[in-house]
């Protein structure tokens, strides 16, 4: 289930003319999933599926917006490593 939400910004003409007011809309709605990511609201597949795209194309994005893509402690990390790499048959 999902809910819909409507709100006022107000944006100086100088900047409005620049783009249309749909990709405000976009713009806005990417920078909040991308700040609910970057608080650990959201999972990345979360975040992926908010914003109507694969996987990769988020990894993307969450380098423009400067959210780690790997967010492990260091012990996380380390473990991790310690894990055998599965090889493809």
């Amino acid at each position: 289930m999902s809910r819909r939400l409507n709100f006022e910004v107000e944006i100086p003409d100088d900047v409005c003319m620049h783009l249309p007011q749909e990709e405000f809309a976009a713009k806005a709605k990417e920078a909040l999933v991308m700040e609910l990511l970057r608080e650990h609201q959201i999972s990345q597949g979360k975040a992926a599926e908010m914003l109507g795209i694969p996987r990769h194309l988020l990894f993307d994005l969450m380098t423009k917006y400067q959210v780690s893509v790997i967010d492990l402690t260091h012990e996380e990390l380390q473990a991790e490593l310690q894990k055998p790499f599965p090889r493809a048959s």
